[in-house]
């Protein structure tokens, strides 16, 4: 391009949907949201990168066959898995407050307009809590609208690796940003450059 100089110049571009699915893995099939949510808890969260098509082969061959088509995987499904490699692994009926104390994230299982689904637990602060999506890729939910859809109150949770977890990573929250409304444009102060709204005898 004239006038900028020598060499190329390269503005790297990262799309929200390549932001979303930077540390999260995105499900391949329509019942395969449990081993994506695991291999995203492996790979994302335990630093032993897993593909979902290895955790979906070795679960479906040992798990249900018939159940895992009809429902989809279970955690029991996903705490087999695990125990083969060393990893124990248990639903506990807590509040999410825990996941902070003890600093590890959590597979659960929500309900998103009548279609049970795995999201991981990724991170909490304040009002908000980020998860780790199979269908949509990481995001931030208020706490009050996940709660609302988390109905057992279960978090899934490998307890024997905990200080190798990683939860609440500053670079997974900076990826979700939010709107600036507080440097939102001032439209009062616009009036010079905007027509004003006429009513039926203004003209």
């Amino acid at each position: 391009m004239p006038g900028l100089g020598s060499g190329d110049f390269v503005l790297p571009i990262t799309s929200i949907k390549q932001a979303r699915s930077r540390t999260t893995l995105i499900q391949k099939y329509d019942f395969s949201c449990g081993s994506a949510a695991l291999a995203t808890l492996l790979t994302h969260h335990y630093g032993m990168p897993t593909n979902e098509e290895t955790v979906f082969q070795q679960m479906y061959a040992l798990g249900d066959q018939a159940k895992i088509r009809r429902e989809g995987f279970s955690l029991l499904d996903m705490k087999r898995f695990l125990a083969a490699r060393g990893f124990q692994a248990d639903g506990f009926e807590l509040p999410l407050d825990k996941l902070n104390e003890a600093r590890v994230p959590a597979i659960v299982l929500i309900n998103d307009s009548g279609y049970h689904h795995f999201v991981v637990v990724k991170g909490l602060q304040g009002s908000r809590v980020l998860i780790g999506d199979p269908a949509r890729g990481t995001r931030a939910m208020e706490r009050s609208a996940f709660e609302a859809i988390w109905p057992n109150k279960l978090l899934f949770v490998i307890h024997n690796r905990m200080n190798e977890a990683r939860f609440n990573v500053a670079a997974e929250w900076r990826s979700i940003l939010r709107a600036p409304l507080a440097d939102a444009i001032d439209r009062s102060a616009m009036s010079d450059f905007t027509l004003p709204k006429m009513g039926p005898g203004d003209f």
